[in-house]
């Protein structure tokens, strides 16, 4: 009688570089954006970012509409603070709903996303068991998060090495590494090529 293990894997592969006109384009609406792409790559979500040309538009807002990591709705008003400049939020959005400005930016505005990224490994209470890790060229920190990472807890932290597609494999003893209102990770483009997780 053959045994089946109750242990899952995910990949994560976000190689997608950041980009100011990947959720709407270079225009001036006078409420909302025309959306261009409402997710991103491989299911991960990813900080927001308005970029303004013009001159005049300190104090205007982008207010975005979206989900997080686990797929919970959420909202973030980017806030422009001076002229031709690039806001960054601080939410990771997994999905983009709706960006509406609070009025029209004196030239052309847009709305895209840095390299700053994040996704689930699991949405509810797991055992993470093990990793493993592709580097990308550059070394970075890989943060694992017990929650999302706007409202949740570092648990530990890994680093890549910065060679590109180096892996490195961890297993965590014992139960594993229990993440008891979810798992998520949270790393910067061009750190990582490709992850794999297993969870129980």
């Amino acid at each position: 009688m053959s045994i089946q293990s109750d242990v899952k894997p995910i990949t994560i592969s976000d190689e997608v570089a950041a980009s100011t006109t990947f959720i709407a384009a270079a225009a001036r609406p006078t409420t909302a954006f025309t959306l261009a792409n409402t997710s991103f790559a491989s299911g991960g979500a990813r900080i927001l970012q308005v970029t303004t040309t013009g001159t005049g538009d300190n104090g205007k807002t982008v207010t975005i509409v979206g989900t997080d990591t686990h797929s919970n709705s959420i909202s973030e008003v980017i806030t422009s603070t001076g002229s031709a400049e690039s806001v960054s939020g601080t939410k990771y959005f997994l999905t983009v709903v709706s960006a509406t400005c609070s009025a029209q930016y004196a030239a052309n505005a847009s709305v895209g996303m840095t390299a700053d990224a994040a996704q689930a490994i699991f949405a509810g209470r797991t055992r993470l068991k093990s990793t493993s890790i592709v580097s990308g060229g550059t070394a970075g920190v890989v943060s694992f998060y017990d929650g999302t990472p706007e409202d949740g807890t570092v648990l530990f932290k890994a680093r890549t090495i910065g060679t590109d597609n180096a892996t490195v494999n961890m297993n965590i003893p014992d139960e594993g590494a229990l993440f008891a209102d979810g798992a998520a990770v949270q790393y910067t483009i061009a750190t990582v090529d490709m992850m794999t997780f297993f969870y129980a």
